[in-house]
């Protein structure tokens, strides 16, 4: 059985932006596709980058125990990792990997305090603040919210394994994996 990784960050500090890229440079890294209850953004693609679901959907699947972890953020919608999936690829000895949110790791942390946590950094607070009013995606007051959040983040870097700064998407996914693989 392959060990879990667990890869999170704050908001916009491209922590989907690094999984695309392993996606598509690292085919032996199996990433875990979450389930949310927002809305696709352009460009998603719904069972790719995310699950798209209802409130009533998801509410079904916290019901039946279907969710390794789940969380409300930024405090308006709900994100969590189906478990099967991800147990499914541990099994088969993939490597598999989760983005996910800081609620959402600590969570997995309690359920399986085995996995290996790497908390994204962004190179500088102006950094982060930059990338997410730039990507044009949120609200005004969508992106007060999350960099609210995001400080709140930031301060909890020191619960991880490991940090990767990413200054530089290849770089990032390069060490990020190197990081995998070092821990198996």
């Amino acid at each position: 059985m392959s060990r879990l990784t667990v890869l999170a960050g704050p908001t916009a500090v491209g922590k989907g932006t690094v999984s695309t890229y392993i996606r598509s440079h690292y085919p032996q890294v199996w990433l875990s596709v979450s389930a949310t209850t927002r809305p696709p953004r352009p460009g998603e693609i719904d069972g790719v980058h995310y699950h798209f679901v209802t409130h009533e959907r998801f509410d079904a699947m916290i019901e039946n125990g279907e969710l390794l972890e789940w969380a409300v953020v930024h405090g308006v919608n709900r994100y969590g990792t189906p478990a099967g999936p991800v147990r499914e690829a541990m099994a088969a000895g993939k490597a598999p990997l989760l983005e996910i949110d800081l609620q959402g790791a600590r969570q997995v942390r309690t359920t399986m305090p085995d996995a290996y946590f790497v908390f994204l950094a962004p190179p500088s607070w102006e950094e982060l603040v930059r990338r997410l009013t730039g990507r044009g995606t949120e609200t005004q007051g969508e992106q007060d919210r999350r960099l609210v959040t995001a400080r709140e983040e930031l301060a909890a870097e020191p619960e991880f394994d490991a940090t990767v700064v990413n200054n530089d998407i290849r770089q990032a996914a390069e060490e990020l994996v190197s990081l995998m693989q070092a821990d198996t």
